[in-house]
């Protein structure tokens, strides 16, 4: 008896590394000191000496059942970018710039090819945010997984300035909200749509007019990273007061984590086009609207607050930067929370 024996491949856990070399070395950043093969990965802070309060900051997430999709339809080179955007979208919202990001893959059976594509995802993921893939962990766990199956999640570090710091404590009434659009259904609310919509390969190959595309397809869209929008707009000098990553619980739960005590949000449905997959996931799983708006992001990834004079430039900004943007709200005077009418 041996680890082989035992469902345990040494060697295949060396040859995934070694095809995932390629992925990795793309999102390198001059900070990083180590090498992947190490026991841990280092980064330097050197670069950041001149900050005058710098402050980490740090988001950990997966992928969810999403990842049942990717089974079935055999497609794994964007479920990476998804467990990416999870992590540094938060970092984003405190108005932090990601540094580094470390993966953690669990399979039933290693299979070289099928990790380096998954970790090619992770580090397309790691390149849109400018954070650097500098380690992580594939763990073969036979008996715990079934062969074909595996979980993914991660990491991530980031830094921001104290006095840059977004929190919301200097909203005001009358302050503007603008929703950056999502790219569909992100991350989230993956065990509902698997109810709602047949899971088999034939169903989820079927072309929808609707959609443009096949349902497959759109759910398994990549969560949008929204790293460089905000960023974009730091550099332009609109000051984002608040913001929120509408991610599980919608809109009821995320946007009031962006507002402080004595602020209220209100959000105008009409005020952008909410995307065909949510129309058809409400429709055929006959969900509620108030459902719908307390479970996915609707259309909208990021909420951000800005002074009612800056919206309109923030949302021209955010449109020359490729990012479909919209004024969706306000925020009024009361108790913390969210109207969405």
């Amino acid at each position: 008896m041996d680890y082989k024996k035992a469902g345990v491949d040494i060697e295949a856990g060396y040859k995934a590394v070694a095809l995932m070399k390629e992925h990795i070395k793309e999102t390198m950043r001059s900070e990083v000191l180590t090498g992947i093969g190490g026991f841990s990965g280092a980064f330097s802070l050197e670069g950041f000496k001149n900050m005058e309060r710098p402050a980490l900051v740090a988001g950990t997430d997966g992928v969810g059942t999403k990842l049942k999709l990717a089974f079935i339809l055999d497609k794994h080179d964007t479920v990476g970018i998804d467990c990416v955007a999870m992590c540094v979208n938060d970092i984003a919202c405190t108005g932090g710039q990601p540094l580094f990001f470390l993966d953690y893959i669990a399979c039933g059976k290693n299979e070289p090819g099928k990790i380096a594509t998954i970790v090619s995802g992770v580090a397309e993921g790691c390149k849109q945010a400018g954070a650097a893939l500098i380690g992580g962990e594939t763990a073969e766990m036979p008996g715990f997984y079934p062969e074909n199956e595996y979980d993914l999640a991660g990491f991530a570090v980031g830094i921001v300035d104290q006095g840059r710091f977004i929190n919301g404590k200097d909203l005001k009434a009358g302050d503007a909200i603008i929703g950056i659009a999502s790219s569909g259904i992100h991350s989230n609310g993956y065990s509902l749509v698997r109810s709602v919509f047949n899971m088999k390969r034939e169903a989820l190959d079927t072309y929808y007019e609707a959609l443009g595309a096949t349902l497959g397809e759109v759910l398994l869209t990549p969560t949008k990273i929204y790293v460089k929008a905000l960023k974009d707009l730091k550099t332009a000098g609109v000051t984002v007061k608040a913001c929120s990553h509408i991610t599980g619980g919608g809109f009821y739960e995320n946007i009031p984590r962006m507002l402080c005590d004595g602020m209220h949000g209100v959000i105008y449905k009409d005020s952008y086009v909410v995307p065909p997959i949510f129309h058809m996931l409400s429709t055929d799983g006959d969900i509620e609207e108030k459902v719908m708006y307390n479970t996915y992001n609707m259309g909208i990834g990021m909420m951000i607050a800005t002074d009612s004079r800056e919206a309109d430039k923030a949302v021209k900004l955010l449109l020359e930067s490729g990012e479909a943007a919209y004024i969706v709200g306000e925020v009024k005077a009361g108790e913390k929370g969210v109207t969405v009418c």
